[in-house]
């Protein structure tokens, strides 16, 4: 892959991550940590607003000729975060708190933000 493509798609991707962190706080939600790379898959997002722990999934894109960001959460993605997710609480002795799993999407062309609560 041409390194200068990779390195628009990180950008992008970064640019979405740091705008759904501000919405979240502005939300009351506290970011405890982004980009945590477990075993299985890389958790964007890992906030907590009222006792529970959120993982949130960011997918972005410049625009919708490959389809909805959503559309790339797969099931079998779905089943990556959810054990990284555990991997992250048990490493944080958080498994006695309530989780969700959240979506958020972005697509810059046309400014449009999505977010999926209780996505999966």
């Amino acid at each position: 892959m041409n390194p200068s493509v990779r390195a628009s798609t990180t950008d992008t991707g970064k640019r979405g991550e740091d705008l759904i962190c501000s919405r979240l706080q502005q939300n009351g939600f506290r970011i405890l940590d982004r980009n945590v790379r477990e075993r299985f898959a890389e958790i964007d997002i890992v906030a907590e607003r009222d006792s529970i722990i959120v993982f949130v999934e960011v997918r972005t894109r410049s625009d919708i000729r490959l389809g909805h960001p959503a559309e790339t959460v797969t099931l079998k993605k779905q089943q990556h975060i959810r054990r990284a997710a555990e991997a992250y609480l048990i490493r944080h002795r958080l498994t006695d708190r309530p989780v969700r799993f959240d979506v958020a999407t972005i697509i810059w062309q046309g400014n449009i933000h999505e977010y999926f609560e209780n996505a999966f």
